[in-house]
């Protein structure tokens, strides 16, 4: 309920007179979510274009928010970027690093047939890790530098200031949670592992679009075109790490 909103404590007034809120419906910019009446009175601000509330997620447990967010609502997609102050999208991008680096180093491990002690060890040192993770970031990397070149040339007028890319940015990596789901995969290891594997792949993307539709208040063509390009870029990186022996 409410109580939940002010545990949570009040969004800056200095986004308010910004109009950095967005409703959520019709992603029109509003002054407040809600209003305080005292006395524990509180009451959700009603847009002025849709005439719907700005923003019902406030009054909703962060369970359901999630929910809704891994169905991909843009609603709640909007709720989490504009309206919330989230800024754990840098640790969430090194973690999700870490579990791709992960897999890809047990991968490693389990391709060598080779059990002399000595190899062994030489898995236990951490370089192969550190590769691994080297690696993941620099596919990553690629992966939104294509999609920004390729939203920036087609709709510059999306991305004027920095602070749009950087807002881009962090809807991207805050979409991309769905990699955390790299480790139980592995851990609950079965002859599907390549599946699942596919499956968050494919998921992540659909967040991904998801994100950059929310964010630019686009269609559903120009997001996928993008990912597209993104997705060329960052194969275009793995084939030139492979290439480079640098890959598993």
């Amino acid at each position: 309920g409410f109580e939940a909103v002010t545990g949570r404590g009040v969004l800056s007034r200095a986004m308010a007179a910004l109009g950095a809120y967005r409703c959520i419906e019709c992603n029109r910019e509003a002054a407040e979510l809600y209003r305080d009446y005292q006395r524990g009175v509180l009451r959700i601000s009603i847009c002025k274009s849709c005439q719907k509330p700005v923003d019902k997620y406030i009054e909703y447990d962060p369970v359901i928010i999630l929910i809704n967010a891994v169905l991909c609502k843009a609603q709640a997609y909007r709720h989490i970027l504009f309206n919330t102050k989230i800024n754990i999208h840098g640790k969430l991008c090194i973690f999700c690093l870490l579990c791709e680096a992960y897999v890809r180093w047990l991968q490693l491990q389990d391709s060598s047939q080779n059990i002399d002690p000595d190899d062994l060890i030489r898995y236990a040192k951490e370089w192969d890790f550190y590769r691994m993770f080297g690696i993941a970031s620099l596919e990553q990397t690629s992966f939104l530098v294509g999609i920004f070149i390729t939203l920036w040339g087609m709709r510059p007028e999306m991305l004027k200031t920095k602070s749009d890319f950087i807002l881009l940015l962090k809807a991207l990596l805050l979409s991309s949670y769905g990699k955390l789901l790299l480790i139980p995969a592995v851990i609950w290891e079965h002859d599907y592992t390549p599946l699942c594997l596919a499956f968050i792949k494919v998921f992540v993307l659909i967040s991904n679009s998801q994100a950059i539709r929310v964010t630019l208040n686009l269609n559903r063509v120009l997001p996928w075109l993008a990912i597209f390009f993104g997705l060329i870029l960052e194969n275009g990186v793995v084939c030139l790490s492979q290439k480079m022996g640098l890959d598993v």
